[in-house]
């Protein structure tokens, strides 16, 4: 089976524990917009404080279920030109409870015009909540969606000697400019195609040993997913667009390549137009989507047994074949 759709409320989740490998959702925005089933308003729409409570019964569910993270792409509002934390809310009344969490990731994308209002900036990222279930994922792969690095560590130039000049992270002077790769891009002066660097690590009694580094082929990608344009053909399905607020498929595609391994299971609790699930099945992973409205679940199946031509997408990421459902 490639994917599941059914629907199901995202705070009692019909799954047993520990039974996915990885949870990709977006929660709706606090009181952002109006979900409508048959014309009838289903009363999602919270102020923050109902709406840290309620992801919090959401967040716990979803750890139950899943073997390892849990990532929210979500954002907070701005009302009365107050802004709503929600997001850092969660964050921190979850870590009050001891959950384990990491680092969040950002999505940055081309904001809503007239988002920052009449006094303050657009609206360009939205955060990637991540949470775990256990201190160590039992899968990850923290370099699927990385490229060759460009630079070794510390950057093009690390620091400078005491009479001014600089130095670059491999001990030598820059100060013949910069050389052209084979594959066009630029390489620092002195920098030589391979070798061995010293990396400084921090042992448990404070005390520092030097060991060999050498860099990596390919390097992180850090917690900045660049996806830019949202709208129009950037999506991934025309039928994307029957959805209230879709995301591209760039940004599940981050941490289902990285975070749940081949043939694994990926669930999204609030499959809206089904972007999560096409995108597992695609990367041969095993998608579940559950919505609170039938509609979005048609709406999903609709989607991955349509087939469709491939979507030219600006990123490294895989191009979307053609897709049946099971």
């Amino acid at each position: 089976m490639s994917h599941l759709f059914a629907q199901a409320d995202s705070a009692r989740l019909p799954l047993a524990d520990a039974s996915v490998d990885l949870v990709v959702g977006s929660p709706p925005y606090a009181d952002a917009r109006l979900y409508l089933e048959d014309g009838r308003d289903l009363g999602i729409a919270r102020d923050q404080f109902e709406w840290v409570e309620w992801m919090l019964a959401v967040t716990e569910e979803a750890l139950r279920v899943t073997r390892g993270a849990v990532i929210w792409v979500c954002a907070g509002v701005t009302r009365a030109r107050n802004y709503w934390p929600c997001c850092e809310g969660l964050s921190w009344e979850a870590h009050k409870r001891g959950w384990l969490s990491e680092s969040p990731c950002f999505w940055h994308r081309y904001g809503i015009p007239g988002s920052g209002g009449d006094q303050w900036f657009r609206k360009d990222v939205e955060f990637c909540l991540a949470f775990k279930r256990t201190a160590v994922l039992p899968w990850s792969d923290n370099t699927a969606c990385g490229e060759p690095p460009k630079f070794g560590p510390g950057g093009a130039m690390s620091h400078r000697l005491s009479d001014g000049a600089r130095v670059n992270q491999w001990g030598a002077r820059p100060t013949s400019g910069r050389t052209r790769r084979a594959d066009g891009s630029k390489q620092a002066a002195g920098r030589p195609s391979h070798v061995v660097v010293a990396k400084h690590m921090m042992q448990p009694d404070g005390s520092r040993e030097t060991q060999g580094y050498v860099p990596p082929v390919v390097a992180n990608p850090g917690t900045l997913i660049q996806t830019g344009a949202t709208g129009g053909n950037c999506l991934g399905h025309a039928l994307a667009h029957e959805n209230e607020a879709p995301y591209p498929e760039d940004v599940p595609e981050r941490f289902i390549k990285s975070l749940c391994p081949t043939g694994g299971r990926v669930l999204d609790p609030f499959s809206g137009s089904g972007t999560t699930v096409s995108v597992a099945a695609r990367l041969g992973r095993v998608g579940i989507g559950f919505d609170l409205r039938r509609s979005q679940c048609e709406l999903g199946r609709r989607r991955l047994e349509r087939p469709h031509a491939p979507v030219v997408k600006k990123s490294a990421a895989t191009t979307p074949m053609p897709l049946f459902g099971d």
